[in-house]
């Protein structure tokens, strides 16, 4: 008869209780962007950001004022470039996060 490890019996035992985790696997849920304006006198909006390259795809200009989403400590910043909502055609993009402002203002 063979002879089972204790590290075997510890193991599959460990995977036992698991188990019932695995089928519950963690989603990202998608966190509404908080109410912000553009407080800069224009702020271009990007479509993406590279890590090597910086900003890329120019999608427009905000004017000062466009209401716009970003949660700090949620939302990623890279180098300065927030990951911001634009309300108006409500599209993600990046601006500058020195033009985030007016929080819950409207």
């Amino acid at each position: 008869m063979p002879r089972s490890s204790p590290r075997l019996a510890a193991a599959l035992g460990a995977g036992i209780l698991l188990a019932p985790l695995a089928g519950t696997a963690a989603q990202a849920e998608t966190v509404v962007p908080r109410h912000a304006i553009n407080i800069c006198q224009s702020a271009s909006f990007y479509a993406n950001y590279n890590s090597a390259s910086g900003p890329y795809g120019l999608k427009r200009v905000l004017p000062y004022g466009d209401k716009i989403g970003h949660t700090p400590n949620v939302h990623p910043v890279y180098n300065g470039w927030a990951a911001t909502f634009d309300f108006g055609p409500n599209d993600w993009g990046y601006m500058r996060i020195e033009c985030i402002g007016g929080y819950d203002s409207w």
